[in-house]
């Protein structure tokens, strides 16, 4: 195999491939990227068996056929403090890889290419008809409600909920649920796991190109012209979430976001616990620091004939705000001590509070 290709282009490129690398192993073959010169194009991949991914580079000249693997950190290494101009790469036949530009050489040691993993067979994959850009604003909106170690395995990924009418996007971390959703009209019921760092990397990678989605049991495969993304899904049954939302509530408020999201700040800069008061007229806030005092008001008027107040850690308040789309949010609620209920269009969150004694 050889090859010569842009340094910035081959760059952009090794470094996408770096979050798929096994970084914890470098005898693995998982730790080395995957190069193959076919169809006039280069081919390179990167998995760490959970994850995947592929791209195609159509811009290469002077090349022949073959394959290499080559480790994924030290090959970037390499390239980032080359200038930018034309690199040649090619296998030689002692098990090596060269590197060259100008006067510059470098070889680095491969292993056997015909090993590294497979990718998903696209076409024994269902597919999933849906906007790539609605499905990455879809998952972006719920990922901080993604827990990160829980033991219930299920509980460190995104579901998407396929259901008869919509796809519903749901995450918790057990202390709060946000579901957002979409409308469906063709598309199979089904429901889908995907590991939290999948749903990163899909943000990452898919911004407004033309993809095709597809998944089966245990992958979801998405794919652009010159890209392909895999993720091994999570195997397991994840909780009943719709039993949670609640089916009335008593008051529901509209609360302008930018002015909340201020007050919100101010009282939390020393400790992130608050407790939020609403009255008729005004929304009072406390932190619940037992060693400094930090109190704020917002006069508002909320026609509630009943106070009430809700006492929660700020952070999980300010991650749904930072995902609102209008100048005002609803907060619902039954009581005080209860979880409460905020919603912007098709993107609700319920979160428990703290307990307080009354």
């Amino acid at each position: 195999m050889k090859l010569t290709v842009n340094k910035s282009i081959f760059e952009n490129v090794v470094s996408s491939m770096q979050p798929f690398l096994d970084k914890k192993d470098a005898s693995s073959i998982t730790s080395h990227i995957y190069l193959e010169v076919s169809n006039n194009s280069l081919i390179v991949k990167s998995t760490d068996y959970e994850i995947g991914l592929k791209v195609s580079i159509n811009d290469i000249n002077d090349y022949s056929n073959g394959k290499a693997t080559v480790n994924g950190v030290n090959l970037l290494g390499i390239i980032r403090r080359l200038k930018n101009d034309n690199i040649s790469i090619q296998t030689l036949a002692n098990g090596q890889l060269e590197i060259k530009q100008s006067r510059s050489n470098f070889k680095l040691p491969m292993y056997n290419a015909e090993e590294f993993p497979l990718f998903p067979e696209l076409q024994k994959l269902n597919k999933l008809e849906i906007n790539i850009v609605n499905l990455v604003n879809s998952m972006k909106k719920i990922t901080p409600s993604i827990d990160n170690n829980n033991p219930k395995y299920e509980l460190n990924g995104e579901l998407i909920d396929i259901k008869e009418s919509k796809i519903n996007f749901v995450s918790t971390d057990t202390r709060r649920l946000s579901v957002t959703y979409l409308n469906n009209s063709t598309n199979h019921q089904a429901q889908l796991i995907i590991p939290k760092k999948a749903v990163i990397e899909i943000g990452k990678i898919f911004l407004n190109n033309e993809i095709e989605v597809k998944y089966d049991e245990t992958n979801l495969v998405i794919s652009s012209e010159n890209i392909q993304f895999f993720t091994k899904l999570i195997n397991g049954k994840f909780p009943d979430y719709q039993r949670i939302i609640p089916t009335s509530l008593k008051y529901n408020l509209h609360i302008p976001k930018d002015e909340f999201i201020e007050s919100i700040k101010l009282v939390t800069s020393l400790f992130a616990n608050i407790k939020i008061s609403f009255s008729n007229d005004k929304i009072i806030f406390e932190s619940l620091d037992e060693e400094s005092e930090a109190k704020t008001q917002l006069d508002i008027g909320l026609s509630i004939n009943e106070d009430f107040y809700i006492a929660v850690n700020s952070k999980y308040l300010l991650d749904f705000l930072s995902q609102v789309n209008h100048e005002t949010f609803k907060l619902g609620f039954n009581s005080s001590n209860l979880p409460f209920y905020l919603e912007d269009d098709k993107f609700f969150t319920i979160i428990m509070p703290i307990i307080l004694e009354k």
